[in-house]
């Protein structure tokens, strides 16, 4: 008897979703003897209380399902070392009690992806999504649920790039949030945002970014609501680096920042204005957060993201629940919290996997994203090439699609050495797959796109190199600002990790000789996102358009381009 995936999937859920303890499977098609899974299988939950929270982040302007390899490296330093969600692969299973196999593993980790993820198919959809959050305001009742967006939801799509992330505002619309805040959906530019948050139909909340001319909140800092009975503060925090993340350029009449005083001063506001409940909606990354929640006092739940981390439920810092709800439309975070006496006194928490092939597709909001595709289906479905490799992104220091990039970058402007920013956006194609113009702009949307050829000595290229590792390792959670660490193409070092700025980077050398590179050498390099203002080049997405087009069949070889020293 053959099995349609659909079929394989309801036989290889670990039903549990309570992360039982189990064995290693070696092989995929073992998982058939387990439970079935079924759309109720994943909204399985013990509700409790009287407020439901629901919270999605960094969709990355993915409508419709994908495959994303989560990361094999995610080196955590200083006080989170070794703790979640600096957890990857057998730790990772080992913590959370997940058999090796299992539709879970599958979800969280990298390992076997290729085989699970052509047995368990792509995560995610927007209309997949509008299925689970209906179901659950319909089972709590709208009146006890808060559906939250944590940002970076306009950008990483051609049709996000080619309507200026109007085709993500009018999708989200029908989702429904309460509020959102942000840190890529700056990059349409100050004006084309401030177009598009009031289309919105819900507030944008961002206690952290003030208008530099008069130093006052440019947005909106919470909004309140009352949800079963209690009063819920919800209080907006973008990304703090977002001008140096991104281009200042972009949005130059207002400043941002942590601002834990600031901060402080709206939970305390909160508070007197009677909320029973704070939650912080948040673009700071994990560790910002967790560090935050040991700062500020008054905050119950911190929905965060920017990280991409995704953790099966809310982690406990203090007083303050903790949870991040994983990356590319893939999953969806809801805590029930019970409140008595103006406190919260109870809680439970999941993430949802949202199993594309197991989830019914929203009628509503599969048409919706059908209309918003069809003017661009042509050219979405346009073929480059193909892939005998796994092309994926995420990882602190490789991944294959920047690989290609950069080999991309070599041979197209004619350079020594390649860099490709540390992006952790970007969906996976597995070997076999076709690549299409969709999948490469995926990768590459962004709205400033130029291909730079440079100049720079060889102790220029360890500046930058050792100014990135510093934003990613430095052991201050306030002082990493953004991002994985930048891929290089045509040359290898070695990074220490635990080291300080400036000793961190080590052993550079030209990948095609060997020979060590100079730190008064000059050499060619070519790279793109630069943050500066009239960077001339063409756009990535033509370069690689070209480059993939000429090749038509990618093999990118797994390399060690960094040695990672603990």
């Amino acid at each position: 008897m053959g099995y349609t995936r659909r079929d394989f999937l309801q036989f290889t859920f670990n039903a549990g979703v309570a992360f039982g303890a189990a064995g290693y499977l070696s092989n995929a098609t073992r998982a058939l003897a387990q439970q079935k899974l079924t759309q109720d299988d994943l909204l399985r939950f013990e509700s409790k209380g009287q407020v439901t929270l629901l919270h999605f982040t960094d969709v990355h302007a993915q409508l419709r399902p994908v495959f994303f390899r989560p990361p094999d490296t995610n080196i955590g330093v200083g006080d989170n070392a070794g703790i979640p969600p600096h957890l990857v692969g057998e730790e990772f299973l080992k913590a959370f009690g997940i058999e090796r196999g299992s539709a879970l593993a599958y979800a969280y980790t990298s390992l076997d992806y290729a085989d699970l993820a052509r047995s368990y198919g792509r995560l995610g959809g927007l209309d997949r999504t509008a299925t689970l959050v209906k179901a659950i305001r319909a089972e709590r009742g709208d009146d006890k649920v808060l559906f939250l967006d944590g940002g970076d939801t306009w950008q990483g799509s051609y049709t996000s790039l080619k309507t200026n992330g109007e085709d993500m505002v009018e999708c989200m619309k029908l989702l429904k949030p309460d509020a959102m805040t942000g840190h890529w959906e700056f990059t349409f530019g100050q004006d084309r945002f401030t177009e598009l948050v009031e289309q919105m139909g819900y507030p944008f909340l961002a206690s952290n970014v003030f208008d530099s001319e008069w130093d006052e909140p440019a947005f909106d800092n919470a909004a309140t609501f009352v949800k079963g009975g209690v009063k819920v503060a919800v209080i907006g925090q973008a990304m703090p680096y977002t001008p140096i993340a991104n281009p200042r350029w972009m949005f130059p009449k207002w400043s941002f920042g942590i601002r834990a005083d600031v901060l402080q001063k709206n939970v305390n506001e909160a508070r007197a204005g009677g909320a029973e409940v704070v939650v912080l909606i948040s673009h700071n990354g994990f560790d910002v957060d967790r560090k935050l929640a040991g700062m500020v006092k008054g905050i119950d739940v911190i929905l965060t993201g920017h990280t991409h981390d995704a953790i099966p439920a809310a982690v406990q810092v203090g007083q303050t629940l903790i949870l991040s709800s994983g990356s590319h439309g893939n999953y969806l975070g809801r805590v029930d919290l019970e409140v008595s006496g103006g406190r919260v006194t109870g809680h439970s928490s999941k993430l949802i996997p949202i199993f594309a092939d197991i989830i019914a597709p929203d009628p509503e909001m599969a048409a919706k994203v059908e209309e918003v595709r069809a003017p661009h289906a042509a050219e979405l479905s346009r073929v480059l090439g193909r892939t005998e490799s796994m092309l994926y992104r995420r990882g602190n220091f490789n991944g294959t699609w920047d690989d290609l990039i950069c080999q991309g970058i070599i041979k197209e402007r004619d350079v020594q050495i390649a860099l490709s920013p540390g992006f952790r956006w970007g969906a996976t194609l597995l070997p076999g797959q076709e690549i299409t113009l969709e999948d490469l702009y995926d990768e590459t949307s962004m709205s400033y796109p130029a291909v730079y050829r440079n100049e720079m000595t060889g102790a220029q290229l360890k500046e930058v190199l050792e100014d990135v590792c510093d934003n990613l390792f430095n052991p201050d959670p306030f002082l990493q600002q953004g991002g994985d660490m930048v891929r290089v193409g045509g040359m290898t070092y070695t990074c220490t990790v635990n080291q300080t700025i400036g000793n961190r980077i080590s052993n550079m050398a030209l990948a095609a000789t060997g020979e060590p590179i100079d730190p008064a050498k000059t050499y060619t390099v070519g790279g793109w996102a630069s943050v500066n203002e009239g960077v001339e080049g063409p756009a990535i997405y033509d370069l690689m358009e070209g480059y993939i087009s000429g090749l038509k069949t990618v093999s990118v070889q797994e390399r060690q381009a960094v040695k990672v020293i603990m």
